[in-house]
């Protein structure tokens, strides 16, 4: 028996029904949902932080001290730099003649020297010169005025004619001066500029490895802060996965949260340097006044404080994002 063969409208109903396409949505309207969330994502973190202050000051306070120990060796630097800058330039050669040469000798030597091609200038300095100026710096004027006679030389002071250091040819011109039966002691600190630079150098080179070290301690903190978040949060979480949120979504408060973290510490630490150079700042001046001297001390740079915000917010940043990455992976 044959079985009976369905209709034209019995087979048209037995299929499926399509469904609609759903609406294609432009890219102006992806951008502006990606844009809402971030900034949903970015004010939502600050509102937990503001919900708990104690815990948020402690956090931004250590992280605030961690960056504003190398920001403070900085500014140390750039001040020591600044005074060492002219000593480290000073070539000039000073000659002590022999107490026996008089001021004729003193002249021709000088002259010789001036025909020298590696000697630019050469400034002589009696003894009477000498004597006054020893006597208005040093403030034993009464105690000079016993002296019978002038212990003094004549001075040359030589300067070299190249305009940049040369170590050979400079070292080449002591020897020669040195030579010389008039001179009895000749003064080339080259030795000890090259110490200075070198004390500089590795100045320069702890402040690099302090700021990698106290970084590195920047981003274990957050790193740490955002997990405990997470594991406070880990029943708010698991519902949020349950419904379909993805990684992102839920990673996206805490990497906040870091960025806020390291923003504020950072600008605790430019008002720290900033307090203690207003601090420290007067005293200093005065000390330095009560020698005679006189520096102006330089502050924090604005690049300086720009890089500071620019590298805590980006150690917050990437302290958060891998904490929440590595916890949110466990949990998944």
């Amino acid at each position: 028996m044959n079985a009976r063969r369905p209709s034209r409208n019995q087979r048209a109903a037995a299929k499926p029904a399509k469904l609609p396409k759903p609406p294609r949505i432009g890219a102006g309207a992806r951008l502006g949902s990606w844009r809402d969330q971030h900034l949903y994502g970015l004010f939502s973190s600050l509102g937990r932080l503001t919900a708990r202050p104690l815990a948020t000051v402690l956090t931004v306070a250590v992280i605030g001290i961690a960056l504003a120990l190398p920001l403070l060796l900085h500014v140390v630097l750039d001040n020591v730099r600044a005074v060492s800058g002219g000593l480290r330039e000073a070539r000039e050669i000073t000659v002590f003649l022999d107490p026996k040469v008089d001021a004729g000798a003193a002249a021709a030597m000088a002259a010789d020297l001036r025909r020298r091609a590696d000697v630019a200038e050469v400034t002589v300095r009696t003894p009477e010169q000498g004597l006054a100026e020893f006597r208005q710096l040093s403030g034993f004027a009464e105690a000079l005025d016993v002296l019978e006679s002038n212990p003094l030389p004549t001075v040359l002071v030589v300067a070299p004619a190249s305009a940049t250091a040369d170590a050979g040819r400079d070292e080449a011109l002591v020897a020669a001066i040195e030579a010389d039966a008039r001179t009895d002691l000749v003064q080339y600190d080259a030795a000890w500029r090259r110490r200075l630079s070198a004390i500089m150098a590795f100045g320069e080179r702890a402040a690099l490895a302090l700021a990698a070290l106290l970084g590195l301690a920047t981003l274990l903190v957050v790193g740490n802060t955002v997990r405990l978040d997470i594991q406070g949060r880990a029943e708010e979480i698991a519902i949020m996965q349950l419904m379909g949120a993805g990684n992102g979504f839920v990673r996206r408060p805490f990497v906040y949260a870091g960025l806020w973290y390291g923003l504020l510490g950072a600008l605790l630490a430019i008002v720290a340097v900033l307090g203690v150079r207003i601090a420290l700042g007067g005293p200093l001046d005065h000390l330095i006044a009560s020698y005679g001297g006189h520096v102006t001390f330089r502050g924090l740079a604005p690049l300086a404080a720009l890089a500071t915000v620019a590298g805590g917010a980006a150690l917050g940043w990437v302290g958060a994002w891998i904490a929440s990455t590595h916890q949110l992976g466990r949990t998944a």
